[in-house]
C-alpha cells in the first residue's frame, strides 16, 4: 500500500493526545479584539478536545501522527 499524504492544514491545527484524542485551538482570537472581554480573550487561549463527532474525520487527515 502506498503512504497517505497527510493533509497539510490539519496537521498545523490539530494534535493528538496519548489516549488518541484530538486536540484543537480555539477559534476567533484572530482580529476584532476590542469588544472582547479579557476573560473571554484568556479563555480562547486555552487548548480543548475536539468533539467526538469530528474525531474520525480529523484523524483520517492526520493518519501518522
Amino acid at each position: 500500500m502506498p503512504k497517505i499524504k497527510t493533509h497539510s492544514g490539519a496537521k498545523k491545527r490539530f494534535k493528538l493526545t496519548k489516549n488518541g484524542k484530538v486536540k484543537r485551538a480555539h477559534a476567533f482570537k484572530s482580529h476584532i479584539l476590542n469588544k472582547k472581554t479579557t476573560k473571554r480573550k484568556r479563555n480562547l487561549r486555552k487548548t480543548v478536545v475536539a468533539d467526538v463527532t469530528n474525531t474520525a474525520n480529523v484523524k483520517r487527515l492526520i493518519p501518522y501522527k
